[in-house]
């Protein structure tokens, strides 16, 4: 042992030094750690960080799903049910326009019959005129009121006809006289006792005629 002298309170102190002089045989297998280093072992391996594995995955190609059995029944009770709609549609579409064909001539017929009934209760007196023409008494006041009666009911749709010369046609003109004549090579209206009136296509009245025969 050696003796050092203590730099802070002066005094002599002994180190003590141990030597191990035992030799080591390298052929001596090693001692099996016991269990309290097994723990110490497990619990310093539990606190590494284990690498961790690397996740890999499989890229395939994406396709397209094909349509499951329970969707494409829906899909065609759904086209079904819209054919079905617009089947109802075009038909009350049709119906409608029949309706409304069918009213408006309804009422065109309800307007020209009442038009009809009017200018039918005026015949008598354009008879008058007219016979008033042919006699030359339609003259000042009397025949400024009737050209504008005249005008009005033409204005209406009445139209007059009958004059001489007119073929005879049992359709539209009443014969109340019948004669031969060598002038004429088909029954003609030689003489119009009262003129006949035609509403649009409507005969509100035949004419009163006198008719010769071809001999």
């Amino acid at each position: 042992m050696t003796a050092t002298d203590d730099e802070n309170d002066g005094q002599a102190t002994e180190r003590v030094v141990i030597r191990d002089r035992r030799k080591i045989d390298p052929k001596a297998e090693p001692k099996a750690p016991t269990a309290k280093g097994k723990a110490a072992v497990g619990a310093h391996r539990a606190a590494e960080p284990e690498d961790e594995a690397p996740v890999t995955a499989d890229i395939e190609d994406e396709k397209p799903e094909e349509p499951k059995p329970a969707l494409g029944a829906e899909l065609e009770a759904l086209r079904t049910e819209l054919e079905e709609r617009t089947h109802d549609l075009q038909r009350v579409t049709a119906e409608y326009a029949n309706y409304r064909k069918r009213v408006d001539r309804d009422r065109g017929a309800a307007a020209e019959q009442t038009t009809g009934a009017v200018l039918t209760s005026l015949l008598p007196v354009l008879d008058d005129i007219d016979r008033a023409r042919e006699h030359g008494d339609l003259v000042g006041p009397f025949a400024s009121v009737a050209e504008s009666l005249t005008a009005v009911t033409g204005k209406l749709g009445l139209v007059a006809f009958g004059e001489k010369g007119d073929p005879f046609d049992p359709n539209r003109h009443e014969a109340v006289a019948h004669q031969t004549s060598a002038d004429v090579t088909e029954p003609t209206c030689v003489e119009v006792m009262r003129r006949g009136y035609n509403l649009g296509e409507r005969l509100l009245r035949p004419a009163l005629v006198a008719v010769a025969d071809p001999e």
